[in-house]
């Protein structure tokens, strides 16, 4: 398929597309007119790519771990270095369930407030 395709089926922009090759994320065939056409299998490994960066991880890492997601081939160093990034995630994700608790908490407050005829304003201002 060609890029356009690819980045419509993935979400990606063209521009991505082209970075990612850049960072030897993802490789491409040329066409004989010199466009790039890429497998089937690309927006599957585009998906990967997204939601790797999404978690915070750098392209540096996650050219590193591409191996391991083709083929299964990983040294003792690099499923390290994923356990590592794993945690460093998880910690992400114990302080995000963190904040999404003090957003309910205070969206439940303020809804008890509504009901009361207070407002959020009133009780940081002190005004009535």
């Amino acid at each position: 398929m060609r890029i356009g395709e690819l980045a419509t089926r993935t979400g990606a922009s063209v521009r991505a597309l082209r970075y990612y090759e850049e960072q030897n994320l993802l490789t491409s065939e040329r066409s004989p007119g010199g466009q790039r056409q890429y497998p089937e299998s690309a927006v599957d490994r585009i998906q990967l790519i997204q939601q790797l960066y999404a978690a915070g991880l750098s392209s540096k890492v996650i050219v590193e771990l591409m191996p391991c997601v083709v083929d299964g081939n990983a040294t003792p160093e690099l499923l390290d270095r994923l356990a590592v990034e794993r945690d460093r995630i998880d910690g992400h994700i114990t302080d995000l369930v963190s904040t999404r608790s003090r957003l309910d908490s205070v969206i439940a407050g303020a809804g008890t407030q509504l009901r009361t005829g207070r407002s959020c304003r009133n009780e940081a201002t002190g005004d009535d």
